[in-house]
């Protein structure tokens, strides 16, 4: 399931590009398959190893496109192990909403794309988090979790005074919100309730098959409960404002 669009984005092959704070993989492996030199940087290293046997098994099966590379690397998103101006693009997905010191993993992630490069970043939209901070503490109040739950106008500021122009944003991911206020509405521990079981159900139906009603349903409440908010941005040439 992507977050990002990568057309918007304008990932290329042959361009070197970061995923911060990765996760699992999955903006990564799509540049990968894109023809990209990719980077996947996380902290977590037992998950970062599952990445890395991902980008093997992609390679074996003739999934990427010759030139295309792939690497792990664990570390600190607020003292990132780069050059400056390393490289073309970079993606932080549900990473920022996470950590204390959100502006200076801004200007890291700043720091380390070209000018002229593009910077897609992903949060949770500020209402479905707010409908998930009032029905479960739990939900944000474990190690790790989310600290803070951004505004549109609070996020791109940020984003703006740590060096980068927004370009483009909108909403994905609608149909997961009511999923996670379920969640939130019986315990995010419970894994066993059968109506998050019979939802989280259409959801997997609904990413394998692709029906035309829930992705046309999806796309009409993107814009008003699409749990992610998802940004573009552009770091000016030197000397353009």
């Amino acid at each position: 399931m992507l977050t990002v669009d990568f057309t918007t984005l304008g990932v290329r092959a042959g361009q070197h590009v970061l995923d911060l704070g990765c996760g699992a993989g999955r903006h990564a492996f799509e540049m990968y398959r894109r023809g990209a030199r990719v980077v996947a940087f996380d902290q977590d290293v037992a998950e970062l190893e599952n990445v890395a046997t991902m980008f093997t098994a992609m390679e074996a099966e003739n999934q990427v496109p010759s030139g295309a590379s792939a690497t792990t690397m664990a570390g600190d998103a607020l003292e990132l192990p780069f050059p400056d101006e390393s490289f073309d693009h970079v993606i932080a997905s549900e990473i920022l909403e996470h950590l204390p010191e959100d502006e200076k993993a801004m200007h890291e992630l700043v720091r380390v794309v070209k000018p002229g490069g593009r910077v897609a970043v992903t949060v949770p939209s500020w209402l479905p988090e707010r409908v998930c901070w009032a029905l479960s503490d739990v939900y944000h109040q474990v190690e790790g979790g989310h600290v803070r739950i951004y505004t549109v106008a609070e996020l791109l500021a940020r984003l703006r005074k740590a060096g980068l122009r927004p370009v483009h944003r909108h909403h994905a991911h609608a149909l997961h919100s009511p999923y996670w206020w379920l969640k939130c509405a019986v315990g995010v521990e419970r894994e066993d309730h059968p109506l998050t079981k019979l939802y989280h159900r259409l959801l997997v139906w609904d990413l394998m098959r692709r029906p035309w009603l829930t992705r046309t349903a999806e796309q009409l409440l993107d814009p008003v409960i699409g749990k992610s908010l998802v940004v573009y941005l552009h770091k000016p040439e030197a000397g353009v404002a």
